[in-house]
């Protein structure tokens, strides 16, 4: 992961400053992987990082998830290296159409590894965990590209799901 860890510096994906994170947190610093994601050769080192992930770690899903909206192009890149079909999970539910919080054909009972973007606390993934639960799915997994290290896998682990980082905040800084 030294390659991805390079490629986040050099894309400066790493921000300092004064920040509120979505968690309301406040931090000195700020990781913005939609920055990384929107570079097609960082995009590539990450789903390439994660698809090796599942193979080292024997993880199996029926798709692969992505919350919207920074852990939607990772997901995407996944969906693409692995070839497992893609799930896309809303944050609220949306007022027309189908209606749905999860966008992408999908069968109860089976099973899906979702992909973020950044963790900290752990509250974005764990409410698309719980709507993914509640169609009916199970989640084992959440690889996350950078975690803070600030709470999400002891969360993570209290609902049932294993929180696999590709780079710690702690390597980055």
């Amino acid at each position: 992961m030294e390659k991805l860890t390079d490629a986040l510096r050099e894309c400066e994906a790493i921000k300092f400053g004064d920040f509120t994170l979505a968690s309301g947190k406040k931090s000195r610093y700020y990781v913005d992987i939609k920055k990384a994601s929107t570079n097609p050769r960082v995009l590539k080192l990450i789903a390439s990082g994660i698809f090796d992930v599942l193979r080292l770690h024997s993880i199996s899903a029926d798709y692969v998830g992505g919350v919207a909206l920074g852990g939607v192009p990772v997901a995407v890149a996944v969906s693409l290296e692995t070839g497992l079909p893609l799930l896309m999970i809303r944050k609220e539910t949306k007022e027309y159409g189908m209606k749905g919080q999860i966008v992408g054909e999908f069968k109860p009972g089976k099973s899906v590894v979702l992909v973020e973007d950044v963790t900290t606390t752990g509250g974005s993934v764990i409410r698309a965990i719980e709507i993914l639960r509640g169609e009916g799915l199970a989640v084992r997994h959440v690889i996350v590209v950078v975690d803070r290290e600030e709470g999400a896998s002891r969360a993570l682990e209290g609902a049932g799901v294993e929180l696999v980082p590709l780079v710690r905040m702690s390597e980055l800084l």
